[in-house]
């Protein structure tokens, strides 16, 4: 009689299938912010705000995906800082010096460097303090995040190709103060919006998904006038974000003084 043959299956492990799928689209965001590099070699600067943005889509999409179908890791933590790292670190840094800071000379690459060691504090930062105790603090980032900032050092850029200038305006001066301006805000402490915990309203679903559809119409219409304004409008919101910090803050601290108070009298 003949033994019995053994029959193997293969067994898949849902959580790595699902932690698959979010690390993935963040390896598709490095292969873009590198490309965006030789975009930027090859003169075609355009095509390289282009990939930086779509890189920035897909680093705001692969968290929400990660924890939408429970498939956040370790791996793909650490995987999604080296990402900004490149994409809205090194990638930015190289795009405005093969731009307009290669004409300053040393002075034009310092500001380079200066701008990848904040963006490298920066998220060194976020990753110890994501740890902590989730707060009302988790509404702000402490500074303004890796992918806002590498958007904002490229904002010159983006002005001169939308064509938008009400003033003549000396990129050779303005584009360092950009560097130098925005370096101080990624490692500063500095409260901005964090955008994750809004809560919004059934009722107001279809005007947001309205919103969503008109701005992406004209982000394909009118690319870089739309990335321009957006740029404008955050950097209006920073003084908004910080007085509502300090608003939250100051409550907080009043209801704890009155919760001692309450204490004592207890006591």
């Amino acid at each position: 009689m003949e033994p019995q043959k053994k029959k193997f299956k293969i067994v898949s492990d849902k959580k790595s299938a699902r932690v698959i799928l979010p690390n993935m689209l963040t390896l598709i965001g490095v292969c873009i912010g590198l490309t965006s590099i030789r975009f930027a070699l090859d003169g075609r600067f355009e095509l390289a705000i282009v990939a930086i943005i779509i890189a920035a889509l897909i680093d705001g999409l692969d968290g929400r995906i990660a924890r939408l179908i429970k498939g956040t890791s370790k791996v793909g933590k650490e995987l999604d800082s080296l990402t900004d790292m490149i994409s809205f670190g090194v990638a930015p840094a190289f795009i405005m010096f093969f731009w307009k800071l290669n004409t300053l000379g040393k002075f034009g690459w310092l500001l380079c460097l200066i701008f990848v060691i904040c963006v490298a504090l920066r998220l060194a930062r976020f990753n110890v303090n994501s740890n902590q105790e989730p707060s009302w603090r988790d509404n702000f980032f402490e500074g303004v995040p890796s992918p806002a900032g590498g958007i904002l050092v490229l904002t010159p850029l983006i002005i001169s190709l939308s064509g938008f200038e009400l003033f003549q305006i000396n990129y050779d001066i303005v584009t360092p103060v950009f560097f130098i301006v925005t370096s101080f805000l990624l490692i500063s402490k500095f409260p901005t919006y964090s955008f994750k915990k809004i809560v919004i309203p059934r009722r107001t679903t279809i005007f947001l998904l309205f919103g969503i559809v008109l701005f992406f119409g004209l982000l394909l219409i009118y690319t870089f006038n739309v990335i321009a304004l957006s740029a404008v409008i955050y950097v209006l919101l920073l003084p908004i974000s910080f007085l509502h910090y300090q608003k939250i803050k100051k409550q907080h601290e009043n209801d704890r003084i009155q919760d001692e108070d309450d204490l004592e009298d207890i006591l």
